[in-house]
């Protein structure tokens, strides 16, 4: 079975964290960035962003932004 478009958006950015493109503390793209970037809608881009949380790989600090979560 295809992944789902959240899925694959999901790998991708854990595959520029892992990967050490974006290093604990970076800022992620907006939202609207991310839809862009990647051609995909703002529902799309939030349940990626839901996984990530989930798995303790990003952090968000209210009316400032997703950063990338400090290894533990």
């Amino acid at each position: 079975m295809p992944k789902q478009q959240y899925q694959v958006l999901a790998d991708e950015l854990k595959s520029k964290i892992d990967s050490g493109e974006w290093p604990p503390g970076t800022k992620l793209p907006s939202r609207a960035q991310l839809c862009k970037e990647y051609g995909v809608s703002d529902t799309v881009v939030g349940k990626a962003m839901m996984i990530l949380r989930a798995t303790g790989l990003t952090e968000t600090l209210e009316g400032v932004g997703v950063f990338v979560a400090e290894r533990a």
